[in-house]
């Protein structure tokens, strides 16, 4: 098998003839590759996309967790010369053969995908020339260029042997990492580093969400200087909870995404609902580019918190990889989308994508079901949220639009809301089948339910409850999304009335339901039966609280003074509630009082629902006019006393109460009247017609028949009254009148009847009334039995009631007839009869109106509508057969009373029944049939509908019963009136746009329909112009809000709209802000617009299109075409901008500038200007922001490239005095001419730098892109002239010249501007060397540069002297130093400590560093000596010899110590030589210590007052040098020292002690002097013997040893004379005292 390169040498050789035989094929290649280099650079293709894309697609080794890295460097690995370089590495299998044939092959077709591979890979080629693919051991490039052997490019390849080599890869990714198996390495050409770097920067974090197989990816740098680098990872960290639905296909799962950026503010982690589910795909929607797809798979995620985004926005729709389209939707949509060819948007109009669209809302309503209700554990109060997912606002899209539509309209269906239960159980419900609450009532329902208030029936009040968690403020806009509604005001009646909120709540929560009624009332509830339901507390008769209705609040009371309230509800209980008023209980009262809501409480009560606010006086009045009761009288009159003498009621008061009061009669009856009583004198005849009690003023002795005798009296006496003029009082003339007590005759038969029932006849007519026909008896009084005495009463009789005339005889027939017909029905004999009557009435020539009267207001006529008065019927003919279609009108039943009932046709129109039409429209119109009853019309039917409209004048009864009626017949078929129009001429077009305006048929009604205008108008038709209008504009909307408004639609509404201008029509208002503000216009970006906010396309906007997003109108053949030009005047009217000079605010709006500004023209440019310039005088020179930040982009040329605006400078003579063009970013005045130069207002508006004096800002940031160092001290000194300041550490950077061209910059913090030692040459820059004094000046006073090094220079030299292992000089060494003694403070001593490893020691090779742990002070000459004899090394901190001035050698060692070198004496280690096996020998203390001479100074040592030490302690003292054991050897006696190095290295060294002292044995041991030695050895003697017996007694007080060993020396040089002694302590002032004596004497003497 061939190896790599073999295999790459053969398909060079045989398929491209390169060192072989020539290919017929290479023809077909060369032509192939043209059409790919077409392909490719006609598509804005998203190379960044393709190559993840590709690693998608890509195989993995099995437990490879496959990955995508892309890491861009600066460095140029492939001697191209690029300026970066971008590297992706992919852990896929790698390039087998096969794949390196195919990448090596094209197409001969110029339609080929990009996601295959060799194709997709080729998108390189937009950003390198050169690309190199480096996989399973192939290391290949190829070249855009062609081959110079066979003259085809971008498929040859080439083998790479090194630039790069696969060690510098390594390096790049990192050498701690295995290098992936598959690695592309592009170096980029000039122009794609910048948009690479964009790309890479923006990546989306959601990148992965839908890939199946890349897990992580990350973009990282790699700069020359590592600090420069950033990482940017993302990665899929788990994907959890994954649930299969099998019966609707879909599945769920839990993805969490992580990211690591940079950014500290930026999100770093977020999880995702992930809901996928299938779909077949439908016939319709097949395309032939997915032909062979028989599904679709549809995921939606759902970010469960803030999503990761890079940017403000964040991609909506996804096609595995991130499209550029945002859906102003809360959740992504992911599809195998057909996409654009740039990959930034869905083709919206593709009928595949279009059948994915439509699938999007079940799927998402199946997934938010599943997480509203299928979330194990998840509280009732969690579930709000996942609301938030909703689609609340609209999408920029149409075609999105219409999903969110959809989207609403299957939610609201479902039942997914969840419901206020109180239990655990989570209810769901649809959304219009919950209410919402007011949240004062839920704040009344939460403190009911903590009260012990069972709720957990909310929701079965008519209406289920919406979950108080969700029923909150900040979910308006979702319930508003589901159209999730309030609860009808009836609803509160039936809650408050189902639910114990009355009696089972606190006063105070009672309070607030009054209150909340009380605020709510007139807006809501002063209709609803609240007012109905028992909702008023009071206190009963027998002080139970019980209550009364609202309707009913009249009867209840309230104290006006808290004082009353118990004696009012006291004494009411005691008067049993007499006036039936009841008082709210004391409780609810006293709560009131404090109430904070009890004035407007009060209020609503006393104003709405009557109740009475009363105080002791007004209850007295109240109850004085209701007492009925005797003993309720007289209780009255102790409350009265009671209240007087309790102050309630004042004296005045009191009077006035008992002059009202009710009295008691001697019969125990209560009067409020206060009139006389009548007495009758004795033997009064007429007292036996009166009762027995003249208070009652009743008279019932005419309740029965009086005698004769008693008849006459009673005349007699009304004789007498009426003579005498006195007035007979009315009750007791009515008893007369109605009494049964006058005998009558009742056709031949004795009777008694009322006066006011009976008649004296007359003989003209009396015979006659007793004629068979008559169907009545007349009560005639009987002559015979009073006889002729009563011809003398007759106006007596008429006075009590008596009836003389005919036409009274005639009434009383007529009444009694009805009375009869009242009680029961008259048959069909008794009506012919009456009508026989009147007819026998009329041929006899007597009067009969009185007997009309009588019997016209009865119910006794049969009807087709039952039992009616003659008044209120009607006598069927054809006239009515119209009028029968839409009245129920009360015809007689012909069909009971037969055809003779039409004999009486005379006699039936004089009872008032109604015979013919004769204009009887006020009966239609009275009788007008139900709407429910009213089926079909025929003309005749409608015509007499508005013959009544016309003269009743009013249409409010039809216009009821035919509102939902189709009725009315159209060209269209049959309609409801409201929905029907009168055609007119003149705005006939109008009506013709659209097909759906129903005009009546003038052929089905004739001509005489059009004399009906008003009455259709009436009726609900359209009849006038500004109806009509208001008609086509709501249909307008309608169309324009589903978007069905076409083309012929447009024009026609055009052409209409020109011919109703030219004939000067008034549009209507609506009609009017329907033509200016419905988006009813299509435009070139897709989406529909108001007319103000479109444009006409013309010449003029042509310059300024390519760089806008405008709102032209679609003026494609497809769509309006290029006729609509025709229009420009009436779209102009309408509010269409089409002059260019009016269309600023379009441009500002819709500015978008390529990524590529080398596409933006001169003229593009000068456009653009022109719209700012109009900005500007619109807006008063003002420009808003937000332009300003589109304007924000690179697009002006300048000779420093392209840049935004803010980073531009226009040049002039000003600039010249300081500055070259090229010294800057100035405008290229020769790309753009000097035309540029007129527009210097408009520039400066949009942030370009015009004034020479404020260019420093710009002019700084660019410094760093010169080297030729005359241009940068010009801008140097342009800056020191006008005074700049840098804002930030950025710009504070210094051109450091090597030469005139070449040089480099560093930071201001790198630079000196004077090295007085020359000590930091290689450290710093040293700016005096390269510019003069004013720039110096310039450099220090403004960049901060350092006069002289500081300390952290000196810090940092210092580490490159202990890193590079080199020696210092002595002048190195003291100019260092000295700086530090010079500066010596807390801070120098921390920054040495911290910063300083090493020190200088000096060595026979000069000074040296070594490290400080090894390195010491040398305190301890005599160890000095020892050591430094004992080392190979240096150990000895370095100082100058001889001494300087400015470097004492003590204030060095000073220093040394304090930053952590140790002193030599404080680093030793002490080990005593072992004296057991050396010959020793005991000898006398005496002896050794030269006698009591030591002890007594020791003494006078200890008694100095400045130790404060007691006898007794000082004689202890001594008593341990008295009680040793001295002995005395020949042998040496040493002591050793040791020195520990950090190497681990000890040094050791001995020297001779000659004593020592063991405390703990109490033994001294002392080498045996030499007494033939000289002063060295005495010396030496006496200064071991001195340490060793001071630190033996001060053992415990170690501060004072060095004075006494002192002492004790010069004593032991004087061998304790005691002379001697006496005067040294006298000279050094020590004495002992008494007691010190006496001890010394007994120690001594014992001894």
């Amino acid at each position: 098998m061939a190896t790599p390169k073999e295999h790459v040498e053969e398909i060079r050789r045989t398929k491209f003839s390169i060192g072989g035989e020539p290919n017929p094929l290479t023809e077909d290649l060369h032509q192939a590759v043209k059409n790919l280099s077409a392909e490719l650079y006609a598509k804005d293709v998203h190379f960044l996309m393709e190559l993840i894309q590709n690693a998608e697609d890509n195989e993995y080794l099995e437990g490879v967790e496959p990955s995508l890295e892309f890491v861009i460097t600066s460095r140029d690995i492939t001697a191209t010369g690029a300026l970066a370089t971008l590297l992706v590495f992919n852990n896929e299998k790698g390039f087998s053969p096969k794949n390196i044939e195919s990448i090596c092959s094209v197409g001969r077709s110029t339609k080929k995908g990009l996601r295959k591979r060799g194709i997709g890979f080729k998108s390189v080629f937009l950003i390198t020339a050169h690309p190199y693919i480096f996989s399973n051991g192939y290391r290949i490039r190829f070249s855009e260029e062609p081959c110079l052997h066979c003259n085809v490019g971008y498929i040859v390849p080439e083998w790479v042997e090194e630039n790069p080599t696969i060690s510098l890869i390594q390096q790049i990714y990192g050498s701690g990492a295995a290098l992936p198996t598959t690695t592309l390495v592009l170096p980029l050409k000039p122009d794609k580093v910048k948009p690479v770097e964009m790309q890479l920067s923006s990546l989306h974090p959601e990148v992965l969400l839908f890939l199946s197989k890349i897990k992580k990816l990350s973009v990282r740098e790699n700069n020359e200087d590592p600090r420069l680098n950033t990482v940017s990872a993302i990665s899929i960290s788990s994907e959890t909870n994954f649930v299969t639905r099998k019966n609707i296909d879909a599945e769920s799962y839990m993805l969490h995404l992580s990211a690591d950026v940079n950014d500290d503010d930026a999100e770093k982690e977020c999880s995702y609902h992930m809901w996928r589910q299938r779909f077949p795909v439908r016939l319709e929607n097949r395309v032939e580019r997915r032909m062979e797809v028989e599904e679709w798979v549809i995921t939606l995620a759902f970010p469960n918190g803030k999503r990761l985004q890079r940017g403000n926005q964040s991609p909506g729709i996804y096609a595995f990889l991130p499209t550029e389209m945002v859906t102003n939707f809360p959740f992504i949509i992911q599809a195998d989308f057909l996409l654009a060819s740039s990959r930034e948007t869905i083709l919206l109009d593709n009928k595949w994508n279009q059948g994915i669209l439509d699938c999007v809302p079940l799927a998402f309503v199946n997934a938010l079901t599943s997480l509203v209700k299928n979330t194990e554990g998840a509280p009732v109060s969690s579930l709000p949220r996942m609301f938030g997912f909703l689609p609340l606002n609209s999408s920029p899209y149409a075609q999105l639009n219409a999903v969110r539509e959809s989207i609403k309209t299957k939610v609201v269906a479902e039942s997914i809301v969840p419901r206020e239960s109180y239990q655990e159980q989570k209810i769901f419900d649809k959304p219009c089948d919950v209410g919402r609450l007011m949240p004062a009532f839920w704040n009344i329902l939460k403190k009911a339910r903590n009260q012990g208030v069972y709720l957990d029936n909310i929701s079965s009040h008519g209406r289920f409850i919406l979950s108080s968690y969700f029923d909150r403020e900040k979910y308006n806009d979702v319930l508003k999304f589901l159209e999730v509604r309030h609860v009808d005001d009836e609803w509160y009646a039936t809650c408050i009335q189902s639910c114990n909120l009355v009696l089972g709540v606190s006063d105070d929560v009672y309070l607030e339901l009054l209150a909340f009624l009380a605020d709510k009332w007139n807006s809501c509830f002063h209709k609803t039966s609240i007012k109905n339901i028992p909702l008023l507390k009071y206190v009963g008769h027998d002080r139970d609280v019980s209550l009364v209705p609202l309707l009913n609040g009249g009867r209840v009371l309230v104290s006006s003074y808290c004082s009353n309230i118990s004696w009012l509800i006291d004494w009411n209980k005691e008067f049993r509630c007499a006036a039936d008023r009841f008082f709210l209980p004391k409780s609810t009262q006293e709560a009131m009082g404090l109430c904070s809501k009890r004035q407007s409480i009060l209020e609503w009560l006393c104003n709405q629902m009557k109740v009475s606010s009363v105080n002791v006086y007004d209850y007295a009045i109240l109850l004085g006019k209701s007492l009925v009761d005797r003993k309720l009288v007289v209780a009255y009159a102790h409350f009265l006393y009671h209240s007087l003498s309790q102050n309630y009621l004042s004296r005045q008061q009191v009077e006035y109460l008992c002059s009202i009061m009710p009295l008691v009669d001697n019969y125990g009856r209560v009067t409020t009247g206060r009139a006389g009583v009548l007495v009758p004198a004795n033997g009064s005849r007429w007292v036996e017609l009166i009762g027995s009690n003249p208070w009652r003023a009743e008279v019932r002795t005419f309740s029965a028949p009086l005698t004769k005798q008693n008849a006459l009296l009673l005349l007699e006496w009304i004789q007498y009254l009426r003579r005498y003029g006195i007035p007979i009082p009315t009750n007791f003339l009515t008893c007369i009148k109605e009494g049964s007590w006058l005998k009558v005759s009742l056709n031949g038969s004795p009777a008694y009847k009322p006066p006011s029932q009976s008649f004296v006849p007359d003989s003209s007519w009396g015979d006659l009334l007793q004629n068979g026909l008559v169907l009545v008896d007349i009560p005639l009084i009987d002559l015979d039995f009073y006889g002729g005495k009563l011809n003398g009463y007759k106006e007596e009789l008429r006075t009590i009631g008596l009836m003389f005339e005919y036409k009274e005889a005639c009434q009383y027939i007529g009444k009694h007839l009805m009375s009869l017909a009242a009680s029961s029905t008259l048959t069909r004999g008794n009506v012919l009869s009456i009508l026989n009557f009147i007819k026998f009435l009329r041929d006899s020539y007597l009067p009969l109106e009185d007997f009309v009267k009588a019997v016209k207001e009865g119910r006794w006529l049969r009807t087709s509508r039952g039992d009616r008065t003659p008044g209120g019927t009607v006598l069927f003919d054809q006239e009515w057969k119209a009028a029968s279609q839409i009245s129920d009108i009360p015809f007689i039943d012909q069909d009971y009373y037969g055809e003779e009932i039409l004999s009486f046709r005379t006699e039936l129109q004089l009872v008032g029944v109604v015979v013919g039409f004769n204009q009887s429209h006020e009966l239609v119109v009275d009788n007008l049939k139900s709407p429910a009853r009213i089926t079909s019309l025929t003309a005749e039917g409608v015509l007499l509908i508005l013959e009544c409209i016309r003269h009743f004048g009013s249409a409010d009864k039809f216009v009821q019963a035919l509102k939902d009626k189709k009725c009315i017949k159209t060209q269209m078929g049959f309609k409801s009136p409201a929905e029907c129009f009168l055609f007119d001429p003149e705005w006939a077009c109008l009506l013709q746009i659209f097909n759906s305006f129903p005009l009546i048929d003038k052929n089905f009604y004739g001509s005489s329909i059009l004399s009906y205008k008003n009455e259709l108008k009436q009726l609900g038709l359209v009849v006038n112009f500004e109806e009509a209008a208001k008609a086509f504009a709501r249909v307008f909307k309608k169309q324009a809000s589903l978007f069905s408004i076409g083309k012929g639609h447009v024009l026609s509404l055009l052409e209409c709209y020109r011919r109703l201008m030219r004939a000067e029509t008034r549009f209507p208002s609506d009609l009017q802000n329907c033509f200016l503000e419905v988006k009813w216009l299509r435009t070139r970006l897709g989406d529909y617009r108001a007319p103000k906010e479109c444009i006409l396309f013309g010449p003029d906007w042509e310059s300024i299109s390519p760089i806008s997003l405008l709102p032209f109108i679609d003026d494609s053949d497809n769509y309006y075409g290029k006729g609509i030009r025709e229009y420009e005047k009436e779209l102009e009217s309408m509010g269409v901008v089409a002059a260019f000079k009016s269309g600023a605010k379009f441009v500002e709006a819709g500015l978008y500038l390529p990524q590529n500004p080398r596409t933006i023209t001169p003229s593009n440019v000068y456009s653009l200007l022109e719209c700012i310039r109009n900005l500007q005088q619109e807006h008063n020179g003002s420009i808003s922001e937000a332009f300003l930040k589109k304007l924000g982009k690179k697009w002006l040329k300048t000779h420093a490239g392209y840049r935004p605006p803010v980073e531009c400078l226009l040049f002039d003579s000003g600039w010249g005095s300081f500055l070259w063009r090229q010294d800057g970013p100035f405008i290229d005045e020769k790309f753009y001419g000097s035309k540029i130069t007129a527009y210097r207002k408009e520039l400066n508006a949009i942030g370009v730098t015009i004034d020479y004096k404020h260019g420093c800002p710009l002019l700084a940031n660019y410094l760093d892109h010169h080297s030729n160092f005359a241009t940068i001290n010009r801008i140097y000194s342009y800056l020191c002239k006008f005074n700049w300041k840098p804002h930030d550490e950025d710009t504070k950077r210094i051109w450091i010249p090597n030469g005139s061209e070449n040089g480099e910059w560093v930071g201001a913090g790198e630079c000196v501007l004077h090295d007085k030692n020359d000590l930091f040459s290689l450290q710093l820059n040293v700016l005096e060397k390269h510019y003069k004094q004013e720039l110096l000046n310039f450099f220090s006073g403004v960049l901060g540069v350092k006069s002289s090094p500081v300390l952290d220079d000196y810090c940092k030299l210092w580490k490159v002297w202990e890193d590079c292992g080199d020696g210092l000089s002595h002048a190195e060494c003291c100019a260092f130093w000295g700086f530090v003694v010079k500066h010596w403070n807390s801070r120098t001593e921390e920054k040495l400590t911290q910063n300083m490893s090493k020190v200088p020691v000096s060595g026979s090779d000069g000074i040296l560093l070594v490290e400080k742990h090894d390195v010491f002070i040398a305190d301890d000459l005599y160890l000095q000596d020892l050591f430094e004899q004992a080392s190979a090394h240096p150990l000895f901190v370095w100082y100058p010899q001889p001494s300087l001035q400015s470097l004492p050698r003590t204030r060095l060692l000073e220093i040394y110590g304090k930053i952590g070198v140790q002193t030599l004496s404080g680093s030793v280690e002490k080990e005593l030589s072992d004296l057991e096996d050396v010959g020793l020998e005991e000898v006398d203390w005496m002896d050794a210590f030269y006698g009591g001479g030591i002890c007594r100074l020791i003494l006078g040592f200890l008694a100095d007052p400045a130790l404060n030490m007691e006898a007794e302690r000082r004689h202890d003292v001594v008593r341990r040098l008295l009680n040793v054991d001295v002995f005395e050897t020949i042998e040496p006696i040493t002591v050793g020292y040791s020195l520990s190095l950090s190497s681990g290295e000890i040094l050791n060294v001995k020297a001779s002690r000659m004593i020592r002292w063991e405390r703990e044995s109490s033994k001294f041991f002392t080498q045996k002097r030499d007494m033939s030695g000289g002063y060295k050895e005495r010396i030496e003697y006496a200064s071991y013997f001195s340490e060793v017996v001071a630190e033996g007694v001060l053992w415990e007080d170690e501060d004072h040893i060095y004075q006494l060993t002192e002492l004790i020396k010069l004593g032991c040089l004087l061998e304790f004379d005691d002379e001697a002694i006496a005067f040294l302590m006298k000279k050094n002032n020590l004495q002992i005292f008494l007691e010190d004596e006496e001890f010394l004497s007994s120690a001594f003497t014992s001894d």
